[in-house]
């Protein structure tokens, strides 16, 4: 536990939340089960794709979908920073140490501290606030609430939930400028194609596929009339050998 703040109000902590699980019924046992397992998890895919078929069709819908993209790979950076961290401090899960818990997820492994479920649901969350900010209030909220749920299902200790959150959020929110810059003119350049053209179909892409039809256009009409122009001076010509021909 070296390195972790005050452990034993983390244990005491983690006893009075997951205490509450001791009163379920099993059916509410296994919906909650459930929940924190997959459901919030799949509730908050649900919210990436409601942000992006709301944002994609507004102003600015390039990098409003680049930054809906980020939410997703927030949390796929979160993880991958979380793997060394999990490795280097080695914290059982809850219930090893403590084996009269009432656990509610059987078969858990792996290292406890962070929590790989509290962090990528928090870097959605997060990512999502910066696009649209009523929906990724909701998804914070929701973050929490299955943040909560792994500390009374016995499979992680208060602090392990604590720093994926904060994780989530340094990752969610220092790499954003870095990824929009990045992600933003992808998103521009796919939505021009014909395959993937309905990821993003606001003013500002429709515009820039116009500029570029019209450039398109201007650099085939001057083509055109520089072939044009040899043709006309080809025929001059001619006509001023055939002339000399008849002098002749």
């Amino acid at each position: 536990m070296a390195g972790l703040d005050n452990p034993d109000i983390d244990v005491d902590l983690l006893y009075k939340i997951n205490g509450y699980a001791d009163s379920l019924p099993g059916w509410v046992s296994d919906a909650v089960t459930f929940l924190v397992e997959y459901g919030f998890a799949i509730g908050l895919v649900l919210a990436v794709l409601g942000t992006w078929f709301l944002v994609r069709s507004r102003a600015g819908s390039a990098q409003a979908v680049a930054g809906v993209s980020w939410a997703l790979g927030a949390a796929g950076v979160s993880w991958l920073i979380n793997q060394p961290i999990s490795s280097f401090v080695a914290r059982p899960r809850p219930f090893i140490d403590h084996p009269d818990l009432h656990v509610l997820v059987e078969g858990k492994t792996g290292w406890s501290f962070v929590s790989d479920h509290s962090a990528g649901a928090m870097a959605i969350a997060v990512g999502l606030l910066l696009v649209h900010r009523k929906i990724g209030i909701a998804a914070i909220a929701l973050a929490f609430v299955q943040g909560f749920g792994r500390v009374f299902t016995a499979v992680h200790y208060p602090t392990d939930v604590l720093a994926g959150f904060a994780l989530a959020t340094a990752v969610a929110l220092l790499l954003s400028p870095l990824a929009l810059y990045a992600l933003t003119p992808l998103v521009r350049v796919l939505a021009g194609t014909r395959l993937l053209g309905w990821i993003a179909v606001g003013d500002d892409v429709r515009a820039g596929q116009d500029r570029e039809r019209e450039q398109g256009s201007a650099d085939g009409a001057d083509g055109s009339g520089g072939e044009q122009g040899g043709d006309d001076g080809g025929g001059r010509h001619r006509a001023r050998a055939r002339r000399g021909v008849t002098a002749a």
